[in-house]
């Protein structure tokens, strides 16, 4: 009998090409003929271009292409704004923005290339941060937008009647910087143009293959259909490759150009440059409490900063100002957001995409109205945590929900009640406690009204299956997880199962892996589609063997009547048999789940997806006052994601995330000098290493969704959410300091302690 697979630690299907050097990535490919590309950037964060020479690049043996602004197609492109060309033509917005690329030979003689362009700027005003963008008379970086590319308004219940109830009111003011998405692999793409038809195929590192499409096809004012797009082997993603930067267009249009294969592969800094990081904050929160310790009003406004073009920062300002209201009962919340355009570096698509810009502000102010009111902050958090089978202020209806769990696990986990009992040290070097939580959805009808996916299963004469898929693996085991469902369904070993990388020429049409999505989507399409499978087998069987469909069972690759088990036909003989005969075809099962949502409304209401998903983080820190350095010495995340497929996977993804969210807090920002990054590179950006980070300890909620394949709903996002506070949280605890201002450097906490210290002076 075939092992229990759903449930078990299974190791990623891709690993063993990953650890052995045996991937492809996009950088690995090489075609005959392969030219290499390099990208010219602006020096300035706003010029207009009042000429650009590329004679001396066009004439140096080797260049077989050189293109600017004025070779691209006419025709604006954008996720959500139509507002920008393949390469700046006119203007440049922002220091990195693409001028103008070379392709050549190799690598050096394109760089030197590069160097040869000679580009004459007339410098402009630049604007370069959000708040002198929304002033009167401020320079328009978009004409006719006032500098707003974006903005949100809800309003639910009566707000200034909830504050009227409240026994506390907190208001507080946050800020929140960049961070760089810190993937392994830099953004890099291969693109082909067929000599006859003029076909373009593109070998790329994406999360969507349909929607990297799609904005090809726009950015080059070309059909969809004369487009191939395949993914590789991708190194790593967290939302910064899901179609918002310009690498593919133009790599394109330098083989358009060249009439051969190019390769365009960013280095550190290029990437630094052009990928989306997450969107920067400010965050202004006021909240109420009630002596009982329960939520009455929550008031917010939020300015986001979108860079010079709009990617996916619009949805994620969206989420910023109202996702994090679904985890608690609350009835009064107002949010208003402004997505503001400055002279720098686009933001987008993140980790959590825009739940962690507001994560931050609310679950401090929780701890603060908790001191406030005289309860334990974690007591606050479950006295306000939303249950199973109730209905958000949003309209988000919980099938399932863990969140209570969650935060009694996080906090059990770092032994909460007897670490807030004890006595602070008499030390320099102080202890805390912090705790904080958060939502995210598994999927989202919000792109279009269809948050599906379709998924093919083809068996194989050998009786083994290729599962045909458009959902990308990017590193989080996508195709494991998929495997494994399938195998389950069907009895077979997982490595009986293979997984080719989404092409659209012969994937089914699927929106990608975003919104932790590919679990429940997917995975329900997979199921679905393997049962399917399964009954054909059956039927076939059911014949050879004079026996009733319902009464078979696979078993050690063999298909047999369960109550005479030695009546039985191969795997193989029932796909071959299903085959061969008059009229037969190969086993061959298609499946399409969409979830039972609804699209929100205009004012952002409505059950928007199949299941949503919690997670809670418990730290101890460690605060040394005479350095200001902050050191989480203790954390447990525990995460709720319904049932646990592949433990080992979640485990995996819940770390990752805390690292990620512990770097944010206390070390990652991108570093700007009159709109000019300064640290684009591992060398300069403080990303924590190993042994910065403590050993992190994880759990998991299993509260088994109604939706979900199996009861599983997505365990990739939802963790990176209370990072943040919960060590703002804990740093408050140990010193009686709260940094409102990511991260929370040592330089902040001695700032802090010694206006606490002075303070204290005025008042003796």
């Amino acid at each position: 009998m075939t092992d229990a697979i759903i449930g078990a630690n299974v190791p990623q299907v891709t690993g063993r090409a990953k650890v052995s050097g045996t991937a492809i990535y996009a950088g690995d490919i090489k075609l005959a003929g392969m030219l290499h590309g390099k990208v010219l950037r602006s020096p300035y964060p706003h010029a207009r271009i009042v000429s650009i020479d590329t004679s001396k690049a066009k004439a140096l043996k080797g260049v077989k292409a050189v293109i600017t602004g004025e070779d691209t197609p006419t025709r604006l492109w954008g996720v959500s704004r139509k507002e920008r060309r393949i390469l700046a033509a006119g203007k440049v917005r922002y220091a990195g923005e693409e001028v103008a690329a070379v392709a050549a030979i190799s690598e050096d003689i394109a760089r030197d290339a590069i160097d040869l362009i000679r580009v004459e700027y007339e410098e402009l005003p630049a604007v370069l941060d959000p708040f002198s963008a929304l002033e009167p008379g401020a320079i328009e970086i978009h004409e006719g937008t006032g500098n707003i590319a974006y903005e949100t308004h809800v309003d639910r219940g009566d707000v200034e009647r909830g504050f009227d109830r409240a026994a506390a009111v907190y208001e507080a003011t946050y800020s929140m910087p960049y961070q760089y998405p810190g993937y392994l692999e830099p953004m890099a793409s291969v693109v082909d143009v067929d000599a006859a038809t003029g076909r373009i195929t593109v070998w790329a590192a994406t999360q969507s293959i349909f929607m990297s499409r799609s904005r090809l096809a726009e950015a080059l004012d070309v059909p969809h259909s004369q487009i191939r797009f395949i993914q590789t082997m991708t190194g790593g993603a967290f939302g910064g490759k899901a179609v918002e930067d310009a690498n593919t267009p133009i790599a394109a249009l330098l083989a358009i150009k060249s009439g051969k294969p190019v390769r365009l592969a960013n280095n550190r800094l290029e990437d630094f440059l052009a990928a989306p990081s997450s969107m920067p904050a400010t965050v202004w929160l006021r909240m109420g409490l009630s002596k009982e310790g329960l939520i009455v009003a929550k008031d917010s406004m939020i300015i986001g900063d979108n860079g010079a073009y709009t990617g996916l920062a619009g949805h994620v300002i969206h989420v910023t100002s109202m996702r994090s209201d679904n985890m608690h009962r609350i009835e009064n919340v107002r949010a208003r957001g402004k997505l503001v355009y400055t002279n720098k570096i686009p933001s987008g698509a993140f980790r959590g995409f825009g739940g962690q810009q507001m994560a931050f502000p609310l679950n401090s102010h929780l701890a603060m109205l908790a001191e406030m009111v005289g309860i334990d902050p974690l007591e606050v958090q479950l006295r306000n945590a939303i249950k199973t089978g109730e209905t958000s202020v949003h309209g988000w209806h919980m099938g399932s929900c863990g969140l209570s769990d969650c935060l009694t696990q996080a906090t059990h986990g770092i032994g909460w009640a007897e670490k807030r009992k004890a006595s602070k040290d008499a030390g320099p070097i102080k202890r805390g406690t912090g705790v904080a939580a958060g939502i995210h959805v598994s999927a989202n009808r919000q792109l279009g009204n269809w948050d599906g996916s379709t998924a093919i299963v083809k068996m194989n004469e050998d009786g083994r299956v290729t599962l045909i898929t458009p959902e990308c693996d990017m590193g989080q085991g996508a195709a494991t997880v998929l495997s494994q469902i399938c195998a389950h369904e069907l009895n077979i070993p997982i490595s009986h199962v293979t997984v080719p990388q989404p092409d659209t020429d012969s994937t089914p049409f699927g929106i990608g892996t975003v919104a932790s999505r590919v679990t429940i989507i997917a995975g329900n399409a997979v199921r679905l589609a393997a049962i399917k499978a399964r009954e054909q087998l059956f039927e076939v069987a059911a014949e050879k063997l004079d026996s009733d469909p319902h009464a078979l069972e696979i078993h050690d690759d063999m298909i047999r009547v369960k109550a005479d088990t030695s009546r039985a036909v191969s795997l193989p003989d029932a796909v071959r048999l299903h085959l061969f005969r008059v009229g037969g075809q190969g086993i061959f099962a298609q499946a399409t789940y969409d979830p039972p949502t609804v699209m929100a409304d205009a004012n952002y209401y409505g059950n928007v997806a199949p299941a949503y998903s919690f997670a809670a983080q418990a730290v101890e820190v460690e605060v040394d006052t005479e350095t200001g350095q902050v050191r989480v010495v203790d954390s447990f995340v525990s995460d709720d994601c319904g049932k646990a497929l592949n433990p080992m996977a979640v485990h995996g993804q819940t770390n990752g995330a805390t690292a990620q969210s512990t770097a944010w807090a206390l070390y990652e920002s991108l570093n700007f000098e009159d709109g000019r990054l300064m640290n684009g590179n591992f060398a300069d950006y403080a990303m924590p290493t190993a042994d910065a980070l403590p050993a992190f300890k994880s759990g998991f909620i299993e509260s088994n969704d109604p939706n979900g394949p199996y009861g599983a709903k997505g365990a990739s996002e939802t963790a990176v959410l209370p990072g943040a506070a919960a060590i703002a949280n804990a740093v408050y605890d140990a010193v009686g300091v709260r940094i409102n201002d990511l991260p929370i450097t040592p330089e902040k906490v001695l700032a802090a302690l010694r206006e606490k210290h002075n303070a204290g002076d005025q008042h003796a």
